[in-house]
């Protein structure tokens, strides 16, 4: 019932492990996103019913899968570790979707593997439910990111802090493979499988790139530049990934692996969610940066491939390298214009920008209903008390707003046509991290999954107005000062 055609199936024996999932006892169907498996041309009836139950909990593998754990290896908070690997993942297989892209599915949380370093392979329930929905809202939101095809309790416990319901959630991705698959390979000095990841790497995601001499240094480009446009996006929407190891960094543009992930209420750059970055390794705003560090471990691994001569390739790939800064720049200045409603980018409008940032830090302002209400204040100046309410100070805010009227005075466009402009770009609901918590609590201890159904059907219209949920777009009392998450599924 599924189309599967298995690329990476078909690599070399090292740079996978093959087994097929741990079944479960008890399995429960939690959802099923039927939207996506349409897109992957798969029947999302057949999905629900037995069949496509037994292969979401792991309990059958359906007819055309070739289940395996990838190899990788990767750089936790700046500490290489040479073999890491899914250690609770199984690929499926793949399928080539509605609009002839192949599609990696993938289920996390199905079982230990060759991998899983003394781990029992699973996941619990909170982490789940956090990854489908997250995901499926920055999907909403326009950014590259892996996907939700479903959720499954397992009927089993797994043992965390505490002992807590287990669950597997199906995802979906352009592919699994990370800055750290290379690095997997390039730590054993293994050439040919690097060259062979590389290849398989530009057919699957960089075809344009086929049949150049410098396609490794082209790689290195092409990665860098869809990197530096997903990092801006990032930004754009408050976006705090929280563990960008490599091996959390998929060298097919999308976001990746939704553990510590959270979003700014209060806006501050250093901000950190994840417990354990004690020294803001992964904050907010040290993002592009991380990026570019990631990015030249990339490198590294390529090098091999870029000259013989070590020096020759260390040019290379410095210059390749270079791309990202100009090519984030565009992108995050960009972005942040239009969530001024500047239909373009002139001299001057980053500086515009930076002190709206500036002040929104120094006054605690939410980040999504500062950008949000601002909308409304760039169709008239009536809408200015809302923003202003937002800062400690608002005189602040009246002098920026000041400058920014007479900068929109010199933009062509209507304040009508301004403001649908902005609520094109500037989400009125993002995943409150207060009101994700609610949602696992209301799972795990009451077996309610209708406040995670809510915020789904809300998430999915994020720059709608949807009066009748509005409380879920309403900031924390504290602004989120103190909020943490943890790595665990």
């Amino acid at each position: 019932m599924i189309p599967f055609d298995n690329s990476y199936a078909r690599l070399p024996d090292r740079f996978h492990a093959r087994l097929a999932p741990t079944p479960v006892g008890a399995p429960r169907l939690i959802r099923v996103n039927r939207a996506l498996a349409e897109e992957l041309r798969i029947d999302p009836d057949w999905l629900a019913g037995p069949d496509g139950m037994a292969m979401l909990a792991g309990n059958a593998v359906a007819e055309g899968a070739q289940p395996l754990a990838a190899a990788y290896a990767g750089h936790q908070f700046g500490n290489f570790v040479p073999q890491l690997g899914d250690g609770r993942a199984i690929l499926l297989g793949e399928v080539i979707d509605r609009h002839g892209r192949r599609r990696d599915i993938q289920l996390k949380g199905s079982g230990p593997t060759p991998f899983s370093r003394m781990g029992d392979g699973r996941a619990a329930m909170g982490p789940v439910l956090r990854e489908y929905l997250i995901s499926e809202a920055m999907a909403a939101l326009g950014i590259p990111t892996t996907r939700a095809l479903a959720a499954v309790a397992t009927g089993e416990a797994v043992i965390r802090e505490t002992v807590l319901p287990g669950a597997i959630v199906t995802r979906v991705a352009a592919s699994h493979i990370r800055v750290g698959t290379f690095q997997f390979f390039a730590t054993r000095g293994d050439t040919d499988a690097l060259i062979t990841l590389a290849d398989h790497v530009i057919a699957r995601h960089y075809p344009e790139l086929e049949g150049r001499e410098d396609r490794a240094r082209a790689l290195i480009e092409a990665v860098a530049a869809r990197q530096a446009e997903l990092v801006a996006r990032w930004l754009h929407v408050g976006f705090v990934h929280g563990v960008m190891n490599t091996d959390n960094m998929s060298v097919a543009g999308e976001t990746i692996d939704y553990g510590p992930c959270a979003f700014l209420d209060a806006y501050d750059p250093r901000t950190v969610f994840s417990s354990i970055d004690r020294n803001g390794r992964y904050a907010y705003g040290q993002q592009p940066r991380i990026a570019l560090w990631n990015l030249t471990r990339f490198a590294e691994t390529l090098l091999p491939l870029l000259d013989s001569d070590e020096d020759a390739a260390v040019k290379q790939a410095e210059a390749a390298l270079a791309t990202f800064g100009p090519r984030f720049d565009d992108a995050y200045r960009g972005g942040l214009a239009r969530k001024l409603g500047l239909s373009e980018l002139r001299e001057g409008d980053a500086e515009l920008a930076g002190d709206l940032l500036r002040g929104m830090a120094e006054n605690q302002a939410d980040f999504t209903l500062t950008f949000r209400r601002l909308c409304d204040a760039a169709e008239s100046p009536d809408g200015d008390g809302p923003v202003r309410d937002g800062f400690v100070d608002p005189v602040a805010y009246d002098a920026w707003a000041a400058r920014w009227r007479q900068r929109l005075a010199e933009d062509p466009q209507s304040g009508p046509e301004r403001a649908a402009a902005m609520r094109a770009v500037n989400p009125a609901f993002i995943p409150r991290n207060h009101r994700v918590e609610e949602m696992i609590a209301a799972a795990i201890e009451r077996d309610d999954f209708s406040p995670f159904e809510t915020m789904l059907c809300v998430l999915a219209r994020p720059y709608d107005d949807q009066i009748e949920h509005a409380r879920l777009a309403e900031a924390p009392e504290n602004g989120g000062v103190g909020y943490r998450t943890f790595c665990g599924t």
